[in-house]
């Protein structure tokens, strides 16, 4: 199954934290979710979150936009 895409681009933190917290936690362990953002705040924020729920998480930057690979954790 492909990774789903959350489309956070133009809105401001934290509300693309907002739509991956709901999205990743309806997904099973494992779920691969990207998340597409523009706002800076985000390079901090998504990680963070991430490190704090067990969920693996790589970034990267193109045209700037930022691009988040969110793989979903084990339910703790």
């Amino acid at each position: 199954m492909p990774p789903e895409t959350i489309d956070c681009r133009g809105l401001k933190c934290p509300l693309p934290v907002l739509k991956l917290e709901k999205r990743v936690e309806a997904a099973v362990p494992g779920t691969v979710l990207i998340v597409l953002a523009t706002d800076p705040m985000a390079k901090i924020d998504i990680p963070l979150y991430c490190r704090q729920h067990g969920h693996a998480c790589e970034a990267s930057s193109e045209d700037g936009v930022l691009r988040f690979e969110v793989r979903r954790g084990a339910t703790p």
